[in-house]
């Protein structure tokens, strides 16, 4: 299974808002598949080797009916009650199953792409072998104090964000092509910078904090100053990023 690296679908921009409005969507229920080592976003694809049984018992109910899983980092301390309920991070991606391997061992191999960012409510009473929880969609807002002022912002933060990344990434004419294809698409920042926080060598920490950050100018700036100091500990290392494309998660 080759797994692509973004998702080939752009998102439109928002409307722009001085301040997040609450969402109209009822909360709902949704499979959770906590990891302790991936934080995924929306707009990208991740591969993942499912294998426990409980999360394979998650994987044939959501193959059975919306093919829908929200990815959602554990918190530090997981480790002394990994096999029942430990703590969860409060914001977390709902993605869809895009392909499914099931193989002769009973595991599986999938590619999931992110959907959106949603806000973990309350967890469902332990009626099944994996968690649930109701949970609410959360929307990228862009404030909009001083519009013209704030979209030349925007496009200057964007090119930045760009050139940064650009030196970060591996030296892959497939990957830059990829690049290429998502910028002609005319991607949001708000886009951007889920893709950039995923891809690129940032700790599990930061890229929780980008995934809860809905504010897009806060989100870019916090992604802007994250480069910098990858980059200038890249330089002063002399190493380069080299876990790219991102490797199978193992559950």
């Amino acid at each position: 299974m080759k797994p692509a690296l973004l998702s080939a679908r752009p998102a439109a921009m928002p409307a722009s808002d001085d301040s997040p409005k609450p969402s109209t969507a009822a909360a709902s229920a949704v499979r959770l598949f906590p990891l302790p080592s991936l934080v995924m976003f929306p707009h990208v694809i991740q591969p993942l080797h499912v294998f426990e049984p409980r999360y394979c018992d998650l994987l044939e109910d959501a193959l059975s009916s919306d093919r829908t899983i929200a990815m959602v980092m554990l918190q530090p301390g997981w480790e002394n009650d990994y096999d029942g309920r430990p703590p969860i991070a409060p914001v977390a991606c709902q993605t869809k199953i895009v392909a499914h391997e099931r193989l002769p061992t009973g595991r599986h191999n999938i590619l999931i792409r992110g959907l959106k960012r949603i806000a973990i409510r309350q967890e469902l009473p332990p009626a099944l072998s994996f968690r649930m929880a109701e949970v609410e969609p959360l929307d990228d807002y862009y404030p909009s104090s001083g519009c013209a002022s704030s979209g030349a912002r925007r496009t200057d933060v964007q090119r930045r964000i760009l050139e940064l990344a650009r030196q970060l990434l591996p030296d892959s004419e497939a990957l830059h092509e990829q690049l290429d294809e998502l910028l002609a698409g005319e991607a949001s920042l708000g886009m951007l910078t889920d893709v950039f926080a995923f891809t690129l060598g940032f700790s599990t920490t930061i890229k929780q904090q980008l995934l809860t950050e809905c504010n897009v100018d806060r989100r870019a700036d916090i992604l802007e100053e994250k480069l910098l100091d990858l980059a200038r500990r890249l330089e002063s290392s002399g190493d380069l990023l080299t876990d790219f494309p991102p490797r199978f998660s193992l559950n």
